[in-house]
């Protein structure tokens, strides 16, 4: 068993983790990440202070699988691209997807996670990791710029600093010829009542940056072909796996406009 000591922010990856080993174990899950139960069994850790019940568990898996789809997608009509996994935490996604060879898959994490990603982990052709905050920049040139990009942030861009989080998304603009951002994002007034979510809450992390819309990532020269409200990840094949209470909140939740902007999945192109 691997121990693991990190700080709360850090720990938060460890709850996106759980979230979709709960699912895997389930009869009828969203992602079915099998890596990621086999990689809780492997750390010791009190996962029981997250409170991950099932129907946060499934919410997890449903936005990983909504990133995994634009993912796929990109790879199917790039198959030589090179993917940066940012703040790639425990996340199995490189083996979900199994690229072939011909794809360079960068994750990118602080060096202690990625000790950890190697200890839990089995390397593969084409794949690397890199122990680095993103924000600190000096990675980047370890990165080829000769191909089409696909940069992937799972529960990330919330947790930087608004204005080293602009910076990042422009150096990654101005680098690479051209690609697509897929990521998560909250709006400035998640950021405001963070405290209601329960993951944070629990870990002690503390989130920062909340985006004003579309037209701060379009000043960093992206532009958004699509986003979806986290309360519309759960689609109508998936919505009975889900509690009766759940599945009413959500339908009452979802009417509420300050509510249902709080959470977006968002795809850019540059």
């Amino acid at each position: 068993m691997e121990k693991v000591h990190f700080t709360e922010e850090k720990a938060t990856m460890l709850a996106t983790l759980y979230g979709r080993a709960v699912d895997a174990r389930l009869d009828r899950p969203i992602l079915g990440d099998q890596a990621a139960a086999e990689a809780v069994d492997k750390i010791d850790y009190d996962w029981r202070k997250f409170g991950m019940k099932t129907d946060a568990a499934l919410s997890v898996a449903a936005r990983a699988a909504a990133l995994d789809a634009w993912t796929r997608e990109f790879l199917d009509a790039h198959p030589t691209a090179n993917v940066l996994h940012l703040g790639c935490g425990m996340d199995t996604r490189v083996y979900r997807m199994d690229p072939p060879p011909t794809v360079r898959w960068f994750d990118v994490d602080y060096p202690e996670t990625v000790e950890l990603r190697e200890r839990i982990y089995p390397a593969r052709d084409g794949y690397r990791m890199i122990g680095s905050s993103v924000t600190e920049l000096g990675w980047l040139d370890e990165i080829p710029a000769d191909r089409p990009t696909l940069v992937v942030a799972e529960g990330l861009t919330m947790y930087l600093d608004p204005e080293k989080g602009r910076a990042l998304l422009r150096a990654l603009v101005e680098r690479f010829p051209s690609g697509e951002m897929v990521f998560d994002a909250f709006s400035r007034g998640a950021i405001a009542v963070q405290k209601i979510n329960t993951p944070v809450r629990r870990s002690g992390a503390t989130l920062h940056w909340g985006l004003a819309g579309p037209a701060e990532l379009e000043a960093l020269g992206l532009t958004v072909v699509d986003a979806k409200s986290a309360m519309d990840l759960v689609t109508p094949e998936s919505i009975d796996r889900f509690t009766p209470v759940a599945r009413w909140s959500l339908k009452v939740l979802s009417k509420i406009a300050f509510l249902r902007n709080m959470s977006h999945l968002v795809r850019c192109r540059f």
